[in-house]
């Protein structure tokens, strides 16, 4: 799978309140999520985000609570994979259960800037920055994990699993 958007950049320690606020909480329909999403940091992101772009940020992304609304609120807003230096250990599994490709990959962190257009191939975890005419690796996504991306998330995938089963 082959995602390219154009990158918004996040710091660190970006915790899921600032994903989307605790006052959202009571909202369950994705589209109206992905209006508030990052609006904290970004009053106008929801607006200016385009389906495939991509959110790098710096460590610990998805830290805090374990809502899922995070990663479907992003998912919902048009990107498609978020680069991070790493990840919370609970918004890393609700990202894949929520369909949300992440990769966690230090020397592009370092190197993109907001705006520079990246094509990811997330099979192979290669990150070229189209911009700068970089090449950056990471991790690629297991390919069980790719499965659950593919679907649409876990629950879509457990569907599939139980009506050809």
């Amino acid at each position: 799978m082959e995602i390219k958007g154009k990158v918004w950049k996040f710091g660190k320690d970006i915790d899921t309140d600032r994903i989307i606020p605790a006052r959202y909480l009571n909202i369950s329909d994705p589209k109206e999520l992905a209006r508030h999403c990052m609006e904290d940091d970004d009053p106008e992101f929801a607006k200016k985000v385009k389906s495939g772009d991509i959110i790098v940020a710096d460590k610990n992304f998805g830290c805090g609570s374990s809502r899922e609304h995070a990663p479907i609120a992003i998912k919902a807003s048009g990107i498609s994979c978020v680069i991070a230096r790493s990840f919370a250990r609970i918004f890393y599994r609700n990202a894949f259960n929520m369909g949300l490709p992440i990769l966690e990959c230090d020397e592009a962190v370092g190197s993109v800037s907001e705006g520079d257009i990246l094509k990811v191939d997330i099979r192979k975890g290669v990150i070229n920055n189209i911009t700068r005419n970089e090449k950056y690796h990471a991790q690629p996504i297991p390919p069980f994990m790719q499965e659950l991306i593919n679907e649409g998330g876990l629950m879509k995938w457990i569907k599939r699993r139980l009506t050809t089963s």
